[in-house]
């Protein structure tokens, strides 16, 4: 579903903050594969995200989804092939317009445009019954504007909007970072559930070590722009913390720094 080719970037080049982000990372996703990517700050994680994403061009390399080369697209076009969900709540949401608004959008989301009522009474009834789902109360406030939610709230409906059309692929950047242990620990789980429901590919940035290994059934870790650990299936799942400092710094040289993954 996902092949990353020989990717490459390099910010600020020529310069003295040039900042190799991508180090010629190769990477390929089976269809319906769940991938977790661990690694510190400035190991390129996100950068790779917004390589896939289109945010911008790699220096060299390819992006191919589901078959089609979608190197030289940009991001508006790319946007059919992708679902997303950002680190910040405030992102991937219309704060000034009502849930069912955004439900419509996201719905709406690669298909023709019409010219009829924007909201149908049906569309309306399935919007409700998608929120039910979410177990947060938003069936009853379909009405209410979504700058007014939560911050886990948001994240929710982020991850509803992002997965109701069936995306090719699921990206998904550490949209935990900023929530509560519980109310992550909720967005997690509705995670789990919609892909596992709908049998997504999905690549999803953690900075929470317990959590790269408890979720999907691939884990890599990334560091200085490479990827320098690749695990799935039962070994993935035999994983530790400890084990996964230890193939960090067997891979690497070097011991892991980024207090928010351990303490996590």
């Amino acid at each position: 579903m996902l092949q990353l080719e020989n990717l490459s970037k390099t910010f600020n080049p020529g310069t003295v903050n040039a900042k190799l982000a991508l180090d010629n990372i190769s990477l390929t996703l089976n269809d319906g594969d769940f991938v977790t990517v661990i690694g510190g700050n400035g190991a390129g994680k996100s950068t790779m995200l917004n390589a896939i994403a289109g945010v911008w061009r790699p220096d060299s390399g390819r992006v191919i989804i589901d078959g089609v080369d979608v190197t030289g697209l940009p991001e508006y076009k790319r946007a059919k092939f992708l679902g997303r969900v950002f680190q910040d709540p405030m992102m991937g949401t219309a704060a000034n317009m009502w849930l069912e608004e955004n439900l419509a959008i996201a719905n709406r989301r690669g298909k023709k445009r019409t010219l009829r009522w924007a909201i149908t009474s049906k569309e309306r009834n399935e919007y409700r019954e998608m929120l039910k789902e979410l177990d947060l109360g938003l069936e009853t406030r379909l009405t209410t504007r979504v700058g007014l939610l939560s911050g886990g709230q948001r994240q929710a409906v982020t991850l509803l909007m992002a997965t109701m059309n069936k995306p090719k692929l699921l990206l998904i950047d550490e949209h935990t970072a900023a929530l509560d242990p519980k109310t992550s620990e909720k967005v997690l789980s509705l995670t789990d559930k919609f892909i596992n429901e709908e049998k997504l590919t999905a690549l999803m940035i953690t900075h929470n070590m317990k959590d790269a290994i408890v979720h999907g059934n691939r884990l890599i870790m990334m560091n200085a722009g490479r990827i320098i650990f690749d695990v799935s299936g039962e070994e993935k799942k035999k994983l530790t913390v400890e084990a996964l400092l230890e193939q960090f710094s067997k891979a690497s040289g070097q011991e892991f720094a980024n207090d928010r993954a351990l303490l996590g």
